[in-house]
């Protein structure tokens, strides 16, 4: 590349090798567990254990050691490419790991081969609780620590100056077939292999009868926050199992146009309207005794969240996600009892950490009404100004929490108590986020002048490379809605000088961008550099402003999305008299790509020139759990799914299109360009389109710098900035 911030971008993976994340707590708060690589050209990541009285770190775990070289996709099971694939993360070392409470045993695979490391410290650790991944809830738990982790974590911070008296063993253990999402518990390892549940020194603990054992399905990962299929209970003897059979559902096919020798993989895609994957839960003993858990699996399909201590709660949920139970499994027969029930006319969100069961027996839940409040047994016990984003867990003497308090672009750590306290720790505009674990606090906050992590005040060791500048946004809130807005000016504009507009966004429901993550910035402040007025407006429909805010897309996403983002134009043309109106250009990814191609599809007006990457141009082949909570089924809002849908505005295209997308993009499948593009030629309009074999719904190592690269140059053809 000869951009060279594109160039360092590319090579840093966008300045986050070397930061340290999937960060988790021992029992007792002495040590940590987390994943970082060596430097900023590094991108294989190590497991390093971290002593925080002192911060002195050891190397637990080097998987160039132990594997012989980088772990690439082509060396993963198929079931750790998917699940990857749902959590967004691109990691050629240790991707994940799970631990026992006391941080004694790590396991981790590294192309289907399992490691186990041991860990013996100077003072014995205290069995405790840790916060599995997937779980019901935050405040209480099972016996094992999980880190999967979405994307590297953020952090500045020195070396620990300490010697750290630990010693550590690594061993691989034999596996019965190429092993995925590993799960400790004393000296026995849970792990995947075939579609199947095997136990070290057991072998095979679920039936050979054609269903997939253990692993979450699509939905669960993509869409409903449950990346697990297998949890020990605590008696060492049971696992909650997952049973799911996908066999209802079509088939679709990811082929490689550049390799057509390659046979097709055929994907199990739950269409929206069409028919789901069965999913069922057992308890499963070692001897390979199973027992069912019972529910109303036909009113209420969806599993979300598994708690498996001492007594085990689970989460379900309706198909449409209005109504949700917490129920209490019966470690011996499957029985289940109703603990609470949760109802909402438009959809339940579902706040991570919550629905779950206290210590003393009472449900916390949250309740949405002009805030989104903390709530036990149904009584609210948050102050009115807060916005609950986040229940962590335990942590001094109350519930630590990640809430908003006024202004939606920050979020701080409160501790609430359950007769109505809460004390903010986070003096400091940002975003701050933590975990907790045994009276021990690690925070990333991220503000508008960088990023730091810290545990119990002390920074960790970030040896990532600093961003090459930091972006700077003027924000704003707009129209009598009240819109989220960011405006990003060239570093060497002059006043005076009209810039043409490049609108920069997402707007789907579930993701907020107008936060003080200085990354985000950092991209926008490159493309601004290039000449542009870079705009960004979070529309109704993002998250975190208001419950009303939030459901205003119910039933329907094309009106409301692309009426805010043209109104907060108007409205910012008027405060920025540099804003060109008559050059106006949108980029987008994803749901961003979709809102892209509709601005220059259908307001033409006001948007010149569109760059759409992996936009999903019609809802009703989308996913079920996704797009049935907020358009509904596609036989109940035949009009609604009509109105979202793309491809009958392809006549009216009178503006430069470009459509981007991955070839073996499963989240987003390509049909959706390619049928757009279909419809447009079929009517004659000039558009341009580049697909990417190999390349999914991501876009890591160089690739969206790459495509950034076509990007710009489409636009300014276009815009002529």
């Amino acid at each position: 590349m000869l951009d060279t911030y594109l160039a360092a971008s590319a090579r840093t993976g966008r300045f986050t090798y070397g930061a340290p994340r999937a960060v988790t707590v021992s029992a007792d708060g002495s040590r940590l567990l987390l994943l970082r690589s060596t430097g900023p050209a590094d991108p294989v990541e190590r497991l390093w254990t971290v002593d925080v009285a002192s911060g002195a770190e050891h190397l637990a775990a080097d998987p160039l050691a132990l594997f012989g070289g980088p772990v690439t996709l082509d060396d993963l099971p198929r079931a750790e490419r998917e699940l990857r694939e749902r959590v967004r993360l691109w990691a050629p070392g240790i991707g994940s790991y799970a631990a026992t409470c006391d941080h004694a045993t790590v396991v981790f695979v590294l192309g289907g081969r399992l490691f186990r490391v041991t860990q013996t410290v100077a003072s014995s650790p205290v069995a405790g609780t840790g916060f599995g991944n997937g779980t019901t809830g935050g405040v209480s738990g099972g016996d094992a620590a999980s880190a999967i982790g979405t994307a590297p974590g953020d952090a500045d911070a020195s070396a620990g100056d300490a010697a750290f008296a630990v010693r550590t063993t690594v061993d691989e253990l034999p596996v019965a077939g190429p092993a995925f999402d590993p799960c400790p518990h004393a000296d026995r390892v849970a792990y995947v292999a075939d579609d199947a549940v095997h136990v070290t020194g057991i072998g095979r603990i679920t039936p050979a009868d054609g269903a997939i054992w253990g692993r979450a399905e699509f939905n669960a990962a993509e869409e409903l926050g449950r990346t697990r299929g297998h949890w020990w209970l605590p008696d060492g003897d049971t696992l909650l199992v997952t049973r799911v059979d996908d066999s209802a559902l079509i088939r679709r096919h990811l082929g490689d146009p550049a390799r057509p020798e390659a046979t097709p993989v055929a994907q199990a895609y739950p269409r929206a309207g069409g028919p789901n994957a069965d999913v069922e839960l057992y308890l499963v003993r070692l001897n390979g005794l199973t027992t069912p858990v019972s529910w109303d699996r036909g009113t209420y399909p969806y599993l979300t969240g598994v708690e498996a201590g001492e007594r085990p709660v689970i989460t379900v949920y309706d198909r449409l996600q209005q109504h949700c139970l917490l129920l209490a499994v019966d470690p011996v027969t499957g029985a289940t009892e109703h603990l609470a029930g949760f109802a909402d006319e438009h959809w339940l969100e579902a706040v991570p950490g919550t629905p779950c069961l206290l210590d003393d027996g009472r449900v916390l839940s949250t309740v949405e009404e002009d805030t989104r409040s903390l709530a036990v047994d149904g009584v609210v016990v948050t102050p009115p100004d807060l916005y609950v984003r986040r229940l962590v867990g335990h942590h001094a003497g109350g519930l630590l929490v990640e809430a908003g308090d006024g202004d939606p672009a920050e979020q701080h750590l409160y501790v609430v108590t359950l007769d109505g306290g809460a004390k903010r720790l986070t003096p400091e505009p940002g975003t701050h986020s933590a975990v907790v674990g045994g009276g021990t606090l690690v925070t990333t906050s991220a503000t508008l002048g960088g990023i730091r992590r810290t545990a119990n005040g002390r920074h960790l060791t970030d040896v990532s490379d600093p961003l090459p500048h930091l972006g700077r946004p003027v924000l704003a809130r707009v129209t009598e809605h009240g819109l989220p807005t960011a405006v990003v000016y060239p570093r060497d504009h002059v006043a005076g000088r009209p810039l043409p507009v490049l609108l920069d966004v997402y707007g789907g429901p579930g993701a907020q961008v107008i936060t003080h993550n200085p990354r985000v910035w950092a991209a926008k402040q490159w493309w601004a550099d290039q000449g542009f007025l870079v705009v960004t407006v979070d529309n109704r429909g993002t998250p975190n402003v208001s419950p009303d805010f939030t459901r205003a897309v119910f039933r329907r996403f094309s009106q409301v999305v692309l009426d805010d983002q043209v109104s907060a134009l108007a409205a910012l043309a008027d405060r920025h008299p540099d804003l060109d109106p008559t050059r106006v250009g949108v980029r987008g990814w994803s749901f961003g790509g979709y809102l892209a191609a509709l601005a220059v599809l259908r307001r033409p007006d006001v948007f010149h020139a569109a760059s759409a990457g992996a936009p999903p141009t019609d809802f009703r082949e989308y996913d079920t759990a996704y797009t049935e909570r907020y358009l509904g089924l596609p036989a109940d809002n035949p009009d609604g799914y009509a109105a979202d849908a793309l491809l009958a505005d392809a006549p009216n295209l009178t503006r430069p299109l470009l459509l981007v997308h991955g070839l073996a993009d499963d989240n987003v499948h390509p049909l959706h360009s390619l049928r757009l593009s279909e419809a447009l030629t079929a009517a004659a309009r000039p558009h341009s389109v580049v697909t990417v074999p190999g390349l999914s719904h991501m876009t890591p190592d160089g690739v969206g710098e790459r495509l950034s690269a076509i990007e710009l140059d489409f636009l300014r053809a276009h815009l002529r900035p």
